[in-house]
């Protein structure tokens, strides 16, 4: 039997605060409530999140509105292939005033960090931004500088223009906790969205202004914390490691996903647990979060893609197979 390690009125607040949180979100993001469930999955996991889709869809929005919710420091990088590694985490000049080098902290050192167009940056960028995420730190001129907390990076990318890009690295990727995939919009969504931009406006866009901070750095961190205190049952977690075994095995992905992905299953499906208002993980939680957490870590066999397979429809196929615990 599972033991649960939050009380009653820490999972009830917990829930509560991430309602408000929720509801906010939606006031400038129409429809999409896959996606704000799944962007609070990774705060609450204080994990890096990649969201993907093609122009217009609200990706940039989504961010800024989160970054708005919480009275935290927000940045955002557009990236271009002329991006250098110090326009991310700074750099050391020496000021003939003072006669003393001085440090410039680049806009990484924020809380919540949008790389807009991430996919558009070279190669040695990349791995700047990748130091950051991978060891929360940054180092100039030989002196490694702790970054502030909680440290998120919401990284954008277009999945249809390929030209002026450069692929993301399999280091780079394994290190986002969830690829978030944004469709389009239902006929209903669609038609709200254009209702709620024209509507005595001369903008193009959605707007932020209407979104409050309903929540402070410091809770947000304790929300982190009670996620860390979610309890995962034994058959629970050897569901998510078999889920991730079974990607190395499943005709047509030449490559499964590592332990890594076991990890990311646990994480998620502790923070989407806390979501719903429980204080323990089931199946369904670690098959909810299964497509964002592990669409990234596989790759398709070329003979899949010429069926117009995607990692998204092997995937769903694997998880039909794959037994869940009953009890």
């Amino acid at each position: 039997m599972t033991q649960i390690l939050l009380s009653e009125e820490k999972i009830s607040q917990a829930n509560q605060a991430l309602g408000a949180l929720a509801a906010e979100l939606t006031k400038a993001i129409v429809g999409q409530p896959r996606v704000i469930n799944e962007v609070l999955i990774g705060l609450l996991c204080e994990a890096h999140v990649l969201i993907e889709g093609v122009p217009g869809l609200g990706k940039t929005l989504l961010v800024k509105a989160l970054g708005k919710t919480f009275d935290g420091l927000m940045r955002r990088i557009q990236f271009t292939p002329d991006l250098m590694p110090s326009d991310v985490i700074g750099n050391t000049f020496f000021d003939a005033a003072t006669s003393k080098f001085v440090t410039r902290q680049g806009p990484v050192f924020a809380n919540l960090l949008l790389a807009d167009e991430i996919n558009r940056a070279p190669a040695k960028t990349q791995a700047a931004l990748l130091e950051a995420m991978q060891e929360r730190q940054v180092t100039l001129e030989g002196n490694s500088i702790a970054l502030p907390h909680p440290f998120m990076v919401l990284a954008t990318q277009n999945p249809i223009e390929q030209e002026g890009t450069y692929p993301l690295p399999e280091a780079q990727l394994d290190r986002f906790l969830l690829k978030i995939r944004i469709d389009y919009p239902s006929a209903a969504e669609e038609a709200a969205m254009t209702r709620q931009v024209t509507d005595r406006s001369t903008g193009a866009d959605l707007q932020v202004s209407q979104v409050n901070t309903v929540m402070r750095p410091e809770t947000i961190v304790a929300l982190q914390n009670c996620v860390a205190h979610v309890a995962v049952d034994e058959r629970v977690l050897e569901y998510a490691v078999a889920i991730v075994r079974a990607t190395r095995d499943t005709p047509g992905l030449t490559c499964g996903a590592g332990p890594r992905g076991s990890i990311a299953l646990i994480r998620a499906g502790r923070a989407l647990a806390l979501k719903e208002g429980r204080g323990y993980v089931i199946p369904d939680d670690i098959k909810a979060v299964a497509l964002p957490a592990l669409r990234h870590r596989v790759t398709p066999a070329a003979e899949a893609e010429i069926e117009g397979l995607t990692a998204d429809h092997l995937l769903t196929a694997l998880l039909d197979k794959v037994p869940a615990p009953r009890t």
